[in-house]
């Protein structure tokens, strides 16, 4: 659990004896009341005024107790405090009142109005110099990045507020953000720096002397060793924080230590105690309003019905889980839901939903950028590696300097040893240069490998983004179904139901590797463009022929309207990958009974050839993206076809290889033509030959 922004991810139950639910919201309810006891208070005074900075801070400070038990009242409160402090002229208050707004729209699953609003926040706190609310903002705006699965963002905003938090000695925010950097490498497996970070997160809670804090970091620190398979520490840690959140009343920590004991009865195979803590943290939560928490809850209990064989429980907790995940658009959530039901539904051997399930766990689990996170995990281990070498020179250089003081004092001594100390503090001014020109030599050099590392990777990067997502979707999807035909999960009727899905898929994946090959080649600088004199008709009929059997099934009707003196010098090979994808393309997007026709316009030096489509057009958006070198716009078709969002890109490479241009002419409902220029052939081109 991250702290702070990122607020527990499920609840619990209390240990041995339970406390009473109503008891806990009393508990919880008493700092709400007294604050609002002390507002009225405020308004009844004589002289009350709505602009004064301390009744609007106390506002400010009930919307941040309500935030996780009357999102409503968080929101109504974080607006009339903003509007208040806008007519005060409070800059403070104003920041303060964005950070509000933010949190609230981030339990909602905002992350973009989120991502703004905790921006305005960072920059009023910037302007005004407010040291506390900027470590705020730059907390949060980490927290929502990691939301977005943004690991390299959330880690740059991270670092930032450690480096301020350092400066300003805030011992507490260095606890908070060393911890979320170490959930990070948590995430990502890499359990070792995991717990490099939370050994840094134990030294700085001592100095603090906090057993609240400690009691968070060790619920935090179960949680990972529970992930781990360590089951002992985890209980150990968590069975600690559990006994000082219930002698001081913490109940949402207190919620998220037993939730996480409830995990580690589940890895133990224990589904009885495991559903016993989840129930009462169930219980605990009816009082919290945090839709994001209750989403590993219910998945959880999924799974320990799921263990015990109550399959319509675990069915109804993880669907239930599924849809609050769809809601607040939380990825990572709708993933792991999504797994649960695949598992529950082949067990009750209903493998249509198990299938569809699979599917989109599939697709959820490609989408998150685990690469991207690695990458950005590997950045921070590069500036740490930095770090280390510009202190062990600094140092040096401390013991240098610390030498020539030393040098200096005995100089007063005698005249001789004088000189001999002018020659040493020579000597080491010329050691500390040459040092300090060694510490920016490495710096450059560290500079210049990380960019060549991030432009060695891009098309890696690209290659396996589209293998993982457009390639391994399909082939899973078939996996899985020759896998249940196999094991005789599935009946031959049944099999063969498949069949037309599985023809889609494996026409869709042959015409994914062609594009991805023919790209991947050029990237790899392995292509090389052989303009020659080149009939462009004969190429546009064998693409009518070759997507004659797509076009049928829809009933389309393609057209070529070229003549038989266009010749062109480029490529043929090119110019039949860009024929191909535009043609391809327009069936893709054109409804049944549509019409596609290609064309040539004669110009003095050049063709122009057009693709025309009937099909459902473009939005100005969308066609401003489209060829944009970092694009990877991928949509389905009218007939729910796939695509890679590469063909685009390719034919743009492709026409431009070919001294030529691209670009595309869009009316939504009433069609597309996308045009691309070729140099005419001459004879001048012939004697280039």
């Amino acid at each position: 659990m991250q702290h702070v922004t990122l607020l527990p991810t499920t609840f619990l139950l209390l240990f041995c004896c339970l406390l009473p639910i109503a008891d806990a919201a009393g508990a919880e309810e008493n700092p709400r009341k007294e604050l609002r006891s002390e507002i009225s208070a405020m308004e009844r005074s004589a002289g009350f005024t709505a602009k004064d900075t301390a009744y609007i801070s106390k506002i400010l400070t009930l919307a941040g107790e309500m935030r996780f038990y009357d999102a409503d009242s968080l929101l109504k409160l974080s607006e009339r405090s903003l509007t208040l402090s806008e007519a005060a002229g409070f800059l403070k208050g104003k920041a303060k009142s964005y950070l509000r707004l933010a949190d609230y729209h981030s339990d909602k699953g905002d992350s973009e109005k989120a991502i703004e609003l905790y921006e305005k926040g960072l920059a009023l706190s910037e302007a005004g110099n407010f040291g506390d609310l900027r470590l705020s903002a730059l907390n949060g705006l980490s927290g929502e990045y990691v939301y977005k699965g943004d690991i390299a963002g959330a880690l740059t905003k991270y670092l930032e507020a450690l480096e301020l938090a350092e400066q300003t000695g805030e011992l507490e925010m260095q606890s908070i953000l060393n911890e979320n950097i170490a959930n990070l490498y948590a995430e990502q497996k890499d359990y070792d720096h995991c717990l490099e970070y939370f050994q840094r997160v134990k030294r700085i809670n001592d100095k603090l002397g906090n057993d609240i804090i400690k009691a968070e970091t060790m619920s935090n620190l179960a949680s990972v060793y529970a992930d781990m398979g360590n089951l002992e520490y985890a209980m150990f840690n968590i069975n600690q924080s559990i006994d000082i959140f219930e002698e001081n009343r913490i109940f949402d920590w207190l919620a998220y230590a037993y939730e996480t004991k409830g995990k580690v009865y589940l890895k133990k195979f224990n589904y009885k105690w495991a559903l016993y803590w989840y129930s009462q943290a169930e219980m605990l939560h009816m009082n919290l309003e945090d839709d994001r928490s209750r989403i590993d809850l219910l998945n959880g209990m999924a799974e320990a019905h799921f263990g015990q064989g109550n399959d319509s429980l675990a069915s109804d907790y993880a669907t239930q889980a599924f849809r609050i995940s769809e809601k607040i658009r939380f990825t990572e959530g709708k993933r792991d839901c999504a797994q649960t039901l695949y598992r529950i539904h082949r067990k009750q051997e209903d493998y249509a939903t198990a299938l569809v399930y699979h599917e989109v766990f599939q697709k959820l689990s490609d989408s998150i950028s685990k690469r991207e996170n690695q990458q950005g995990l590997s950045l921070l281990k590069t500036r740490n590696e930095f770090e280390k070498q510009k202190e062990e020179l600094i140092e040096e250089n401390e013991k240098a300097l610390a030498e020539q003081k030393r040098f200096v004092w005995i100089g007063w001594v005698a005249l001789f040893i004088a000189l001999i100390i002018i020659y040493l503090v020579y000597r080491s001014k010329r050691l500390q240069k040459q040092l300090a020109e060694e510490l920016t030599t490495k710096k450059d050099i560290l500079e210049v490998r990380k960019a060549e590392l991030q432009a060695n990777n891009q098309t890696k990067t690209k290659l396996f983004s589209i293998i993982g997502h457009d390639l391994r979707g399909p082939i899973g999807a078939l996996q899985s179904l020759l896998t249940m035909y196999s094991e005789g999960d599935m009946k031959k009727e049944e099999f063969l139901s498949f069949i037309p899905k599985l023809k889609s898929d494996v026409d869709h994946i042959f015409f994914t590797l062609n594009n991805l090959l023919s790209w991947g080649y050029t990237q790899m600088e392995g292509a090389k463009t052989k303009p020659s004199n080149t009939i462009l008709e004969n190429i546009v009929q064998e693409n009518i022929n070759l997507l004659a059997e797509i076009a049928d099934q829809k009933s389309i009707r393609v057209v070529s309207e070229l003549q038989g003196n266009t010749e062109v010098w480029s490529d043929p090979n090119q110019i039949d990958i860009v024929i191909r994808n535009l043609i391809s393309n327009a069936l893709k997007f054109t409804p049944e009974n549509g019409i596609v026709s290609i064309r040539a316009e004669d110009k003095d030096t050049h063709w122009v050839i057009a693709v025309r489509d009937t099909g459902v057009g473009i939005d100005r958006v969308t066609m401003s993206r489209l060829f944009q070198d970092s694009s990877n716009t991928s949509t389905y078709g009218t007939n729910n076809e796939k695509g890679t969002g590469l063909g685009l890109s390719l034919c743009k490479e492709m026409v431009e290889k070919n001294n030529g241009k691209i670009w595309v002419d869009s009316t939504l409902r009433i069609g597309s033509t996308f045009y691309f220029t070729l140099p005419k052939a001459a004879q001048k081109y012939s004697e280039a030959v």
